[in-house]
C-alpha cells in the first residue's frame, strides 16, 4: 500500500504546508455538486457512443453497395464531420461542464441544469442532422460543419448551452486566501472558463465581421479560426489540471508549489488575450489575424505546458516500483500515454513544413493528449460520484491501447507527410505512388483501427463501472 495515495484529502488538506513546499494537488467532491457532474457525465458518454457509431457509418460510407442507401451527396465526409464534433466539442466540453459543476455555487446550480438540458438537445441535433436534413460537408478547421438548418441549428444551441456553461463557472471565482493545491486547481478551471469565455466572443465577433458572400469553405474556416484556436487554451488549462490531479492521486509528489503552479496557470491563460488584439489590430480576411492566433497559442500555452510537465515526469519517475495501488493503476495509465500523445504532437509541430498530413499529426497527438488526461479524470471521479471504481486489466489496458493506436496513427501521417501526402483528402484523391507514401498511409490505418478499440474500451469501462452504483 501506498501510504501517499492512501492519505485522505481532508487531513491533508489540514496539515500546514510552507508556500514553497510542493502542494497537495486534489480537489473534493461535495455530495451537493454530485447530480449536476453526473448529469455532464452521462452527456460525455452519450457524446463518444454516438462519435462510435459515426465511426461505424465511416466504413459503411466507403463500402460498396451499402454507400448507395446512406443519405445526401458525400455521406462519408457528413458522417466524419458529425463524428469529430461529437468527439471533440461535445465531448470535451461536457467534461469540462462536469469539472465546473464541481465548485458551482448554489445559486448558479439550476443555471447549470439549464444549460445541460440544452447542451443535450444542440448535441441530438446534430447528430440527426445527416438524416433529417442532409446538407453539404465543410470540412473547416476547429468546428467541421454541415451546411444545413437541422445541423447549424444544433451547433447554435449547443454554442448557447456552452456560453451558458462558462457564464456558471465565471460567477464562482475561486477563493485564494489560503493557497494549497485544491485553491491552485480551482484557479486553473476558472482560467479555463476565462478563455472559453474570450472564444466565445471571438466566434460571435467573427459572425460580424467575416463576409457571408466567401464561399463556403473559406467562410466557415475563417468564420472559426480565431475561436478555435481560443479554445486551444481552455483544452490545454484543463490538461494541466488533470495531469497535476491524476499525479497525486496516483501518489506520485510533484514538486511544485501552489504559487508556483498558479503563475503557470496564470501565464497559460495571457496568450488566450492576443485574440481581442488580433480582432482589433487587423482585418478578420488578413493574413496577420491569422498568424496573431497561430502564434498566441504556440507562445501562451508552450511556457506553462513544459515546466508541468517535467514537474510531473519528475514526480513519475520518483516513484518507488509496486507503489501504486490497483484502483490507481488506470490513472497512472491514462497520466502517461496522455503525456506521451502530448508531447509527440508537439514534436511533430516543430516539423511541419507546409500544407501536408504532418498538420493533422500534430493536431491529433495533442488533442488526443488532452483526451487522455480528461479520461483519467473520469475514471478518478466515477467512485466519488456515486459509482465504482474503473478496475482489473481492461481498466488498465485502456489507455495505452488508446495511446498506441493513436501514435501508430499519428507516426503514419508524420511519415506520409514527408513524402508530401496532402491534408483533407481521402481515397483516390490522395494519389499515393511510392511504397513509403502506401506504407505510411497504411500504418495512420491501422492505428485508427487500433485507436477506435481503445476509445469503444473506455466507453465499456465506464458503463461497467456506473452499472455498480455505490459499489466501491
Amino acid at each position: 500500500m501506498n501510504p501517499t495515495a492512501s492519505t485522505s484529502p481532508t487531513a491533508m488538506a489540514s496539515a500546514p504546508r510552507a508556500p514553497s513546499a510542493p502542494a497537495d494537488y486534489l480537489l473534493p467532491v461535495l455530495g451537493a455538486r454530485q447530480a449536476l457532474a453526473r448529469g455532464w457525465l452521462w452527456l460525455a458518454m452519450a457524446a463518444l457512443v454516438l462519435s462510435g457509431v459515426f465511426s461505424i457509418l465511416l466504413v459503411a460510407a466507403r463500402t460498396p453497395g451499402v454507400n448507395a442507401v446512406l443519405p445526401g451527396v458525400d455521406f462519408f465526409r457528413t458522417a466524419l464531420v458529425v463524428h469529430v464534433d461529437l468527439s471533440v466539442l461535445v465531448w470535451f466540453f461536457a467534461v469540462a461542464g462536469m469539472l465546473w459543476s464541481l465548485d458551482v455555487r448554489k445559486r448558479a446550480e439550476d443555471w447549470g441544469w439549464v444549460a445541460l438540458g440544452v447542451a443535450a438537445a444542440g448535441a441530438a441535433m446534430m447528430a440527426l442532422a445527416p438524416f433529417l436534413d442532409p446538407g453539404v460537408p465543410v470540412m473547416a478547421n476547429y468546428v467541421p460543419v454541415i451546411e444545413s438548418r437541422w445541423f447549424l441549428g444544433g451547433l447554435a444551441v449547443f454554442g448557447l448551452a456552452c456560453t451558458m456553461l462558462v457564464a456558471q463557472a465565471l460567477s464562482a471565482p475561486p477563493r485564494l486566501a489560503a493557497l494549497d493545491g485544491a485553491a491552485a486547481l480551482r484557479f486553473g478551471l476558472y482560467a479555463a472558463a476565462v478563455t472559453a469565455a474570450v472564444a466565445a466572443g471571438a466566434f460571435v465577433w467573427s459572425v460580424a465581421a467575416v463576409p457571408s458572400t466567401l464561399d463556403g469553405k473559406t467562410y466557415w474556416e475563417i468564420l472559426f479560426w480565431g475561436g478555435g484556436h481560443a479554445l486551444q487554451f481552455t483544452w490545454t488549462l484543463l490538461m494541466l489540471v488533470a495531469w497535476l490531479w491524476l499525479a497525486q492521486a496516483v501518489g506520485a509528489r510533484v514538486p511544485l508549489s501552489a504559487r508556483v503552479t498558479l503563475l503557470l496557470f496564470a501565464i497559460a491563460t495571457v496568450g488566450v488575450f492576443v485574440t481581442p488584439y488580433a480582432y482589433l489590430a487587423h482585418d478578420v480576411l488578413s493574413v496577420e489575424h491569422r498568424e496573431l492566433h497561430t502564434w498566441g497559442m504556440r507562445v501562451g500555452g508552450g511556457l506553462a505546458i513544459l515546466p508541468v510537465a517535467l514537474a510531473v515526469a519528475v514526480a513519475l519517475a520518483r516513484q518507488p516500483r509496486g507503489g501504486v495501488d490497483a484502483p490507481a493503476r488506470p490513472l497512472r495509465a491514462a497520466l502517461l500515454a496522455s503525456m506521451a500523445l502530448f508531447a509527440a504532437g508537439g514534436l511533430i509541430g516543430l516539423a511541419i513544413d507546409g500544407s501536408n498530413v504532418k498538420i493533422p499529426a500534430h493536431y491529433h497527438g495533442s488533442i488526443v493528449g488532452v483526451t487522455l488526461a480528461l479520461m483519467g479524470v473520469v475514471y478518478h471521479l466515477l467512485p466519488r460520484l456515486g459509482y465504482a471504481a474503473p478496475r482489473g486489466r481492461l481498466a488498465v489496458s485502456q489507455p495505452y491501447l488508446y495511446g498506441v493506436g493513436q501514435l501508430m496513427h499519428i507516426g503514419g501521417l508524420m511519415w506520409s507527410g514527408g513524402y508530401g501526402v496532402q491534408r483533407k483528402v481521402a481515397g483516390a484523391e490522395q494519389v499515393l505512388r511510392s511504397p513509403g507514401e502506401i506504407f505510411g498511409m497504411g500504418l495512420m490505418g491501422a492505428g485508427g483501427a487500433v485507436a477506435i478499440a481503445g476509445g469503444l474500451l473506455f466507453v465499456v469501462v465506464v458503463a461497467r463501472a456506473m452499472r455498480h452504483r455505490g459499489d466501491r
